[in-house]
């Protein structure tokens, strides 16, 4: 992401006057806006702009859309993406929550919403693409900013996350949570203490948005035949052992 250029925002809505209330706000501060009315035409957007080597720097999704729902769109683009995704819904219920964040996602708003605490939540977002946490290290070497322990190996310069030879997908959240118990493997970390250091912006999440996302990381490590992560009970989590099996 250029820090000269404007972040490229894509705002999928099937309300006209829900998508120029958040267009106006985000345009007011900065952002370049473009516009979807369902999910199918924010999926065919998207694949005109990776057509074009154009990049969206992330999506704001409404869950309940006619056509195709923001659930199924979540679900495509993380088919080979990692592209932050901030969803809006008009349900409140803690299970709308959980599984759109267990789809994926980067953080979830309800409506209806103020428009400055959706900008707000979408700059703490990509604050978190752009400002990983990075190693903990004196040694001034040159891979200070590529983390290996055991099979694990995360990039931090290239945003990447490497199990063996096999590179996996993560979003924003997911990369921060794995870096955060990578910086100190074998210490338990508290839910509270990950929030802290994985969000980094004094965001309100719960519990169970930490449990959901763990869930979906230890998903995409067993795809690779690992399970490094381990629960402590009453407690947190922790990274365990990384050695090759």
């Amino acid at each position: 992401m250029n820090s000269d250029m404007p972040e490229n925002i894509l705002v999928v809505d099937d309300d006209a006057h829900i998508l120029d209330v958040i267009s106006f706000a985000l345009k007011k501060e900065g952002f370049e806006v473009h516009r979807a009315s369902n999910g199918v035409e924010a999926l065919e957007y998207l694949k005109k702009e990776q057509i074009k080597k154009q990049s969206i720097d992330l999506i704001v999704l409404d869950i309940m859309m006619p056509e195709m729902d923001g659930t199924e769109v979540c679900r495509q683009v993380r088919k080979n993406s990692n592209l932050p995704i901030v969803f809006l819904s008009s349900k409140d219920e803690e299970i709308d929550r959980i599984l759109g964040l267990e789809l994926g996602g980067d953080d979830y708003l309800t409506k209806p919403f103020s428009p400055r605490e959706l900008v707000a939540r979408i700059r703490a977002v990509l604050r978190r693409t752009k400002n990983q946490i990075s190693p903990s290290s004196d040694e001034a070497d040159q891979n200070k900013n590529v983390l290996e322990y055991g099979s694990l190996k995360i990039n931090f310069d290239e945003y990447k996350i490497f199990w063996k030879e096999n590179e996996m997908t993560m979003t924003v959240t997911e990369f921060g949570l794995i870096s955060t118990l990578a910086q100190r493997p074998g210490k338990v970390y508290s839910r509270d203490e990950l929030v802290q250091l994985a969000y980094k912006d004094n965001v309100i999440v719960s519990d169970r948005t930490i449990d959901s996302h763990i869930r979906r990381v230890r998903s995409k490590f067993k795809v690779v035949g690992a399970e490094p992560l381990e629960t402590v009970h009453g407690i947190g989590y922790k990274l365990g052992s990384c050695d090759s099996v």
